[in-house]
């Protein structure tokens, strides 16, 4: 890998194509210490190449709960909370790896996440469809630490393929029905909306049945989302 000291962004780029290209050679040859600035660096190069697709998309019409603001706030908020969660994910692994027997360190531990962070404009990519964003990070970001586990924890290939797996599976469930539920609170959102721009036209009491009929729909997603 090419990690310079400081900002290097040819260097990040051609990291992220092997990390997304050639994971094993990448993560073989990737030192275990030096810091964590330039992998911090690598991860907000990363979020804020996602969040300026995310933005591009939503300027366009497409993408999920977002408007035009809210795609370009995704350029200032996907690298701060890219940042925060490299570091809360780098404490999982690192408690994931010593039970798998993994003797590294917890700063090897995030410089593994961090450089995962490489599918962050893909899956902001694969977001343009329903669903296929959840499923490009979860499925690749665990392809890629099983890759991490075999070759720079030690961890028996078999074994982390199997953790691994039972891990994605279960956030995938977990994503994908929170989605779900997001999507249908997003379509009951822009059907009541609709409804709002006609209220001039209506008698107190029709837009009173509107009303509570929007409150009873938001009860039933809160339900749904406590089950």
């Amino acid at each position: 890998m090419s990690e310079a000291n400081g900002f290097d962004l040819s260097g990040i780029i051609d990291d992220a194509k092997k990390v997304l290209l050639n994971p094993a050679g990448f993560y073989r040859e990737m030192p275990k210490t030096g810091g964590f600035v330039n992998p911090v660096i690598f991860v907000v190069v990363m979020a804020l190449a996602a969040g300026l697709i995310t933005a591009l998309v939503s300027f366009l019409g497409g993408g999920f709960l977002l408007g035009t603001r809210g795609g370009l706030m995704s350029i200032i908020l996907v690298p701060v909370f890219a940042v925060i969660g490299s570091f809360i994910g780098a404490a999982i692994m690192f408690v994931i790896w010593r039970l798998l027997g993994s003797l590294e360190s917890y700063e090897t531990a995030y410089r593994c996440v961090a450089y995962a962070s490489a599918v962050y404009p893909v899956s902001a990519l694969a977001s343009i469809f329903p669903y296929l964003g959840t499923v490009v990070s979860i499925a690749w970001g665990s392809w890629l630490m099983i890759v991490a586990s075999i070759e720079v924890h030690g961890v028996a290939a078999n074994k982390a393929k199997i953790v691994f797996a039972i891990l994605a599976a279960i956030a995938l469930f977990i994503n994908l029905n929170a989605e779900n539920r997001m999507r249908n609170m997003q379509g009951m959102l822009e059907q009541y909306g609709t409804k709002m721009q006609d209220l001039e036209n209506m008698t107190p009491e029709e837009a009173g049945e509107v009303f509570g009929k929007f409150l009873q729909g938001m009860e039933k997603s809160r339900q749904e989302q406590q089950q």
